[in-house]
């Protein structure tokens, strides 16, 4: 009997084949109290584990295709870096002197310290980055346990791997041997898994609770990685229905890779701009993978993140000519750092206590125009970056033209204090903002006036309209881009756009996400700024597409005050291909 299961999709694609459940023996980190003579040699034990444990990432790495994507390889560094981080040893070797404990039991109680921190952050991304935390400590204990961690198994080949959770290194190796997909019981589509799972092409599905419990090893097996749901035991009609979906998306891939390269031209011959999205120069190589074009969302913040504190002028500026240089004059929009409370990082400024509500506080041109000293050093390096090539600067969370003069004023200083220095740069270099409040939405046609580009950052937009947190499992059911509210006020910012005849652009999800893309191109929108994997899908869609036709029919849903009719007649949009 066949038995259908849920989970969330998060890297698309289907995958038929044999299960392999992985059992994985949970260690015990059971306290021992252990006599002063013995320290030192429990703190021996525990440095030789951190060295098995870095040895065995060394080992994946030499393992990885030298053509894999920079931002993929970027994962085992991580946990490289972290196993020399003084966070981990330092404080787990203070933890056993403190204790008298051994090494498991210090590693222990530091673990669930750091995991602590990332859980108290309200961003998204960075709280799942506690994963890290739980990897590492993972891996050493097994170190501690004599026990190898690195998984290479032949056998997995064309299996479905079914696992509690899966590291990087795992799903690394897992790639390199070539499984068909895999099934976790933890994880969520920003963890490392889903995120590697979709940078590597590996069909996927997370959060998918008791799988080892559900499915058998050796059954057969099927799994939707785009719909998030798997069928064991399948009978022979899924199996044929699946084998034909499989061989269809193939077809389809092969079809998106001729577009690469090719213009974004409608069927009525206008062109559509469409560029990607990055947090690292590296990310370039992967948005080259699919196609040749520009980046229209740089986000600058890892930087921060990355260092733990504020970088100075020159390390900005080595990150930035990266970019440009990867680009090979392709243009390059930077946004200025989108720091908030929930994301705190190390510096010398006293910020006072954490904000009850870190997306309404103190973050982004916010913080900026607080601490302009700090901010001052990055303007200047995105500035000296537009000699280099062509660059745009973009300014996150503007409410008001008040916030906007202060900015352009520090711009307008920042460029005087080059010039008197006689430092090259682009004096016309173009200056945009982000739209991602209701306010600035409201205020567009003022903002246009005064800026070069304006880009609808959708995931905040529609999450401030809609007074919900979308991470919140009480209330992200509300999390709707289709509210009426919402499409009016992505409307009136693209109207504003072309009335001050400026472009409009889109970074946000929403601009990812193919069963919007004929609403937006009704709409008016003119410039898309993507996921990399997104690229020749959402191209697939403009160049299939009549765009009077949309303006007509996208009118009418303009109109229309009921969700549901909404998405029903943007359903409708979709199906038109």
């Amino acid at each position: 009997m066949s038995i259908y299961i849920s989970g969330i999709g998060v890297s698309k694609g289907i995958a038929i084949g044999e299960a392999f459940v992985l059992a994985r023996e949970q260690l015990d980190a059971t306290q021992v109290t252990l006599a002063k003579s013995e320290i030192k040699a429990e703190i021996k034990r525990f440095t030789k584990a951190l060295s098995v444990a870095s040895k065995q990432l060394h080992d994946i790495k030499k393992k990885i295709a030298k053509d894999t994507a920079d931002d993929i390889v970027v994962f085992i560094d991580t946990h490289l870096l972290m196993l020399e981080d003084p966070a981990f040893n330092e404080g787990t070797i203070a933890n056993i002197k403190e204790h008298n404990c051994n090494a498991e039991w210090a590693l222990q109680m530091q673990g669930e310290r750091l995991v602590q921190v990332f859980d108290e952050m309200e961003d998204p991304y960075l709280r799942t980055r506690k994963d890290d935390v739980l990897h590492v400590v993972k891996r050493i204990k097994k170190a501690l346990a004599g026990t190898d961690e690195v998984i290479d198994n032949p056998s997995y080949k064309g299996r479905i791997i079914i696992a509690d959770d899966l590291t990087p290194a795992d799903t690394i190796m897992m790639q390199h041997q070539k499984v068909a997909g895999f099934i976790t019981e933890y994880g969520g589509p920003l963890s490392h898994t889903a995120i590697l799972a979709r940078n590597l092409g590996i069909p996927a599905i997370v959060g998918l609770h008791h799988a080892r419990q559900l499915i058998r090893h050796d059954e057969m097996l099927i799994i939707d990685g785009l719909n998030g749901f798997s069928i064991s035991s399948p009978e022979d009609r899924s199996l044929k229905y699946y084998r034909s979906v499989k061989r269809h998306e193939s077809a389809k891939r092969n079809l998106l890779n001729n577009l690469s390269g090719k213009p974004a031209v409608t069927l009525d011959k206008k062109q559509i701009t469409l560029h990607g999205n990055i947090d690292r120069p590296a990310d370039i190589k992967l948005i080259k993978k699919y196609d040749d074009t520009g980046v229209g969302l740089y986000r600058t913040e890892m930087l921060f993140i990355e260092l733990n504190s504020w970088p100075d002028q020159e390390t900005h500026l080595r990150t930035y000519k990266r970019a440009v240089k990867k680009l090979d004059g392709k243009p390059l929009t930077i946004r200025t750092m989108d720091l908030g409370a929930d994301k705190e990082i190390q510096d010398t400024i006293e910020h006072g206590p954490m904000a009850h509500n870190p997306a309404m506080g103190l973050r982004a041109i916010r913080r900026c125009l607080k601490e302009p000293q700090d901010f001052m050093p990055q303007l200047l390096a995105i500035l000296r970056a537009s000699a280099f090539g062509p660059v745009r600067m973009m300014i996150p969370m503007l409410t008001n033209l008040q916030e906007l003069d202060q900015v352009l004023v520090l711009i307008a200083e920042a460029k005087e204090i080059l010039k008197k220095k006689r430092i090259s740069f682009d004096d016309n270099i173009p200056i945009g903002a982000m739209i991602e409040v209701p306010a600035a939405a409201l205020a567009a046609d003022a903002f246009a006036k005064k800026l070069d580009f304006l880009s609808i950052g959708t995931n905040d937009l529609i999450q401030y309209t809609l007074a919900i947190d979308r991470i919140d499992d009480e209330v992200n059911y509300l999390f709707d881009p289709l509210h009426p509210a919402v499409l009016k006020l992505i409307h009136m910012t693209i109207k504003a756009g072309k009335r001050a005849k400026i472009p409009v652009s889109m970074c946000g999800e929403m601009a990812s996400d193919t069963q919007y893309t004929r609403l937006l191109l009704g709409m008016g929108l003119e410039y898309f700024s993507v996921q990399a994997n997104a690229l020749l899908e959402v191209k697939h869609i403009i160049v299939h597409s009549t765009l009077k036709n949309l303006q007509d029919e996208v009118e009418e849903i303009l109109q229309i005050h009921d969700s549901n009719e909404i998405k029903s007649r943007v359903q409708q949009l979709v199906n038109l291909l």
